[in-house]
């Protein structure tokens, strides 16, 4: 039989991030001292207090089914979150948990874009979120940024891209993988031109509390009634608490777009995790100080690694303020894909070649590991370029 498979499957391509990762895995097995600066997730364990609430919830026997948008509990724990953190006021019927935020924005793509919408995607961008549209049957349309914004959209950029077939627009901040965070007054233009045209807005804040030079941050669905109608807001534990492996993230909007997600996951995944839910419902209750105290060693770490980056003429970036990414400007070092695999292979130091994030002559180095590791690897990094300068 002639295998035919969806031609919607054909046209994605494979995670850059995952392809490197598993390389610098395989590295590793073969006894090699790799430093990994491709991960994108926190390397600290998950809070006790957190680990605590499931095994509690094992032992209750809170093993079975759940309502496919999350637990009652959840989803009200979720909406105080939204209402004291963002004030933003959601009754929870306006939420849905998925398995994990990038569940969540796979639902609302799903549900939002049809064949022939275009959906605006600022670039350098995260790497999943143009394929996403793919698998909807959109089209992505790239909206490129340059140094001069910042590696930031801005209305005009974003008006020189808008068709008659726009629908939505996909706003990350801050941002993976550059580190920006965009002001209230920079949300407040795009946002306009947003409502100018009839576009639907996917926030993704899932690096909300990873911000390091201020203590403001902007929800966008804050900033008008307008706003809060037009916007999708897409949040989860996964970053904040060092749960990467839980699976579990949440969307807010319309009571509308919320019951349309709410039929496709019935239909897809059932329900995220019961147990996991369990989980994020301490982790959300949680006093700030587990999240301030992992910042803090993030910021901290943000510091030595831009440090060690200095030290390398040829090698620029702009400062990274908030998530765990410092985006460095390669292109003087020549193709960031060679770039990127000779270093892995030669000196046994993993990055992010930015192609992946549709930036050619960048590469992302996570700075989500130990201080002595972001020393030797950057060392070895800047040995490298001297050696092959």
């Amino acid at each position: 039989m002639t295998l035919i498979i969806n031609k919607r499957i054909q046209g994605v391509a494979p995670s850059s991030t995952l392809a490197i990762t598993a390389r610098a895995k395989e590295l590793r097995v073969q006894g090699c001292d790799v430093v990994n600066f491709a991960g994108g997730e926190p390397d600290f364990d998950t809070p006790d207090a957190i680990k605590k609430a499931a095994i509690q919830a094992m032992e209750k026997g809170q093993t079975k089914y759940t309502p496919s948008i999350g637990t009652p509990d959840l989803r009200k724990a979720i909406a105080e979150k939204f209402k004291k953190d963002n004030q933003l006021k959601y009754d929870p019927a306006q939420i849905a948990v998925s398995c994990g935020a990038k569940h969540s924005l796979y639902c609302i793509i799903q549900v939002l874009v049809d064949a022939g919408d275009e959906v605006l995607i600022p670039s350098p961008y995260w790497v999943s979120y143009p394929e996403m549209v793919k698998l909807a049957g959109g089209t992505p349309v790239f909206v490129p940024t340059t140094v001069e914004t910042n590696l930031k959209v801005t209305p005009e950029l974003l008006n020189a891209q808008i068709t008659a077939n726009t629908k939505v627009l996909i706003l990350n901040s801050p941002s993976n993988p550059t580190g920006m965070l965009y002001r209230k007054d920079e949300l407040t233009a795009i946002v306009d031109v947003c409502l100018k045209n009839n576009i639907y807005i996917i926030s993704d804040e899932i690096y909300e509390k990873l911000i390091y030079d201020t203590t403001s941050y902007t929800s966008v669905a804050s900033l008008s009634p307008e706003a809060y109608e037009n916007t999708i807001t897409v949040n989860g534990v996964s970053k904040a608490f060092s749960m990467t492996g839980w699976r579990i993230g949440y969307c807010a909007g319309k009571k509308e777009i919320i019951g349309f997600i709410k039929k496709f996951q019935d239909h897809s995944t059932s329900n995220p995790c019961s147990i996991s839910q369990a989980a994020a419902l301490e982790a959300i209750k949680s006093p700030e100080k587990i999240i301030t105290a992992m910042r803090d060693k993030f910021k901290s770490r943000r510091e030595l690694i831009m440090s060690g980056i200095d030290a390398i003429d040829t090698v620029s970036y702009i400062k990274p303020e908030g998530a765990f990414y410092l985006f460095c400007d390669v292109s003087k070092l020549g193709n960031s894909m060679d770039v990127a695999k000779r270093i892995l292979d030669e000196v046994n130091v993993a990055m992010i070649p930015g192609e992946g994030f549709g930036a050619p002559g960048f590469v992302r180095l996570s700075f989500a590991t130990s201080a002595e590791r972001i020393k030797e690897g950057t060392k070895r990094i800047a040995d490298w370029v001297k050696k092959n300068a």
